[in-house]
């Protein structure tokens, strides 16, 4: 659970910085901080995913065993 909650950390922060990069002035700064809050979003979504399939796949067997 943890590992979600982290996963939510960073997908929340990649895009707060998505948001902030459309106000930079630079455009070398922007397509880096573009690209690179993308890439944040996409890792952290891919874990939040990953990590939940797996408390769910732990809790439906522990749930079979039970039975």
């Amino acid at each position: 659970m943890a590992l979600v909650l982290i996963g939510a950390f960073f997908l929340y922060f990649g895009i707060h910085l998505l948001i902030s990069s459309y106000g930079l002035n630079n455009p070398y700064m922007f397509i880096m901080t573009f690209f690179s809050s993308n890439f944040i979003i996409l890792i952290s979504a891919t874990l939040i995913i990953g990590f939940s399939y797996r408390m769910y796949a732990v809790y439906r067997q522990s749930k079979h065993i039970e039975k």
